[in-house]
């Protein structure tokens, strides 16, 4: 009886250590990556511009939202694919901060150009919608992967 005992608290031991380890990124696997600050720059104005070019105002860059855009794009990298994951607890953490009332995002990769995002948003009718909705402040996070390839997040919030 004792014998089984401990065999069956052996098999829960491992069957827990199993079911705490399927998050396939952990923190420590996310490298911060180096920003394209030029890319972000000309996509920053691209989206302004076409706002300004359908009688929306141009959004105010925010640092708090280009934190969270960071991080995002890095986490991105870090699984290999465009995701929204953790997008609720991105969006409560601007809104604790800014008093934001809605917050909402975009993102891409695979694209060579700011021009090319843009044109990809636009030609999305949900990523176009967010992108010339009600917002007043935004960030754009643009980094590229180990192959070279650029990752987008532009973070909106009024």
């Amino acid at each position: 009886m004792k014998m089984r005992m401990t065999y069956v608290a052996l098999v829960l031991f491992v069957c827990t250590l199993a079911s705490c380890s399927k998050e396939s990124v952990t923190t420590a696997d996310i490298t911060e990556k180096e920003n394209a600050e030029i890319v972000e720059k000309e996509l920053l104005e691209a989206v302004n511009g076409h706002r300004l070019s359908i009688g929306r105002n141009s959004l105010e860059f925010s640092s708090i939202a280009y934190v969270h855009a960071n991080k995002h794009t890095d986490y991105m990298i870090a699984k290999g694919a465009l995701n929204h994951d953790n997008f609720s607890a991105r969006a409560s953490e601007i809104s604790s901060v800014e008093a934001a009332e809605f917050v909402a995002e975009n993102v891409a990769k695979d694209y060579t150009t700011a021009s090319e995002a843009l044109t990809g948003w636009l030609n999305s009718s949900n990523h176009k919608k967010t992108m010339e909705g009600e917002f007043t402040h935004t960030a754009v996070s643009v980094k590229k992967d180990n192959d070279g390839k650029l990752y987008f997040t532009q973070i909106f919030f009024r």
